[in-house]
């Protein structure tokens, strides 16, 4: 993947944001710094890093994928209410995917775990 200034400050701008935005949030946020940039780019350029494992892409409750630039293994919370992503530790249910081949013999490539309520925020 070569490099690209538009790349850079999308990247820079998901990883200051904890809540894991939707392309279109992203979108909103990078047009103070680079007006000009469409909707369109910021969709290929979340996709391209997505794919080259740069990011992750979470398919979410609103029907809407959500980029993550935290790579560390651990799972997702999905709010009802305001539609945020949240990061679960991972050590609430380590390695998943070695239970799943203990117990069944199938091996995941991906485990992608997303737990669905009302946040801290939300109950409030």
């Amino acid at each position: 993947m070569n490099y690209s200034k538009q790349r850079e400050i999308i990247l820079r701008i998901l990883t200051e944001n904890p809540v894991h935005p939707t392309a279109d949030t992203v979108y909103e946020m990078v047009r103070p710094v680079l007006p000009n940039i469409s909707l369109a780019t910021v969709y290929r350029n979340l996709n391209q890093l997505a794919e080259n494992g740069v990011i992750r892409k979470i398919p979410a409750l609103d029907d809407k994928a959500h980029f993550d630039h935290n790579l560390m293994p651990h799972y997702h919370f999905v709010c009802t209410k305001c539609k945020k992503v949240y990061d679960v530790p991972y050590d609430i249910a380590p390695d998943l995917s070695g239970r799943l081949c203990d117990r069944t013999g199938m091996e995941a490539v991906a485990t992608d775990v997303v737990f669905k309520g009302i946040c801290n925020h939300c109950k409030n």
